[in-house]
């Protein structure tokens, strides 16, 4: 999606403590993230089923991808020991990754933090 920064949000997995926290967070910050106009997609390896669900459950606006095949998960180094880890990249409207960073899954990164990533992702187009 070039001419636009994309922000990749991977997560362990739909309906966890944390992970449901996580992008609920998101959810209630969405006006902000909007305002950057990013592209925000949360990804992990759960089927497209688990994803429709969780996202219906806890009215999710961002689009939640399914790599059950762990193709993008391992193309950027997400694949944990017990699935997909916890991270964020940011990729400018150029194509390059501006912005990456790993968590411990049982913490998650502020969206302040992403917000603050995104904004420096766009001002370098």
């Amino acid at each position: 999606m070039r001419g636009r920064t994309v922000v990749l949000l991977f997560y362990p997995g739909d309906e966890t403590p944390v992970c449901t926290k996580q992008l609920c967070s998101v959810r209630d910050n969405w006006e902000r993230y909007a305002e950057t106009g990013a592209e925000v997609v949360g990804i992990n390896t759960d089927s497209v089923e688990k994803h429709r669900s969780f996202a219906a459950n806890h009215r999710l606006p961002l689009r939640l991808l399914s790599d059950t095949n762990e193709i993008v998960v391992r193309s950027y180094d997400m694949k944990g020991l017990f699935g997909t880890r916890r991270g964020v990249v940011v990729i400018d409207p150029k194509g390059y990754i501006n912005y990456r960073r790993v968590v411990v899954p049982v913490f998650r990164p502020s969206d302040d933090e992403v917000i603050q990533a995104i904004r420096g992702a766009t001002l370098l187009d």
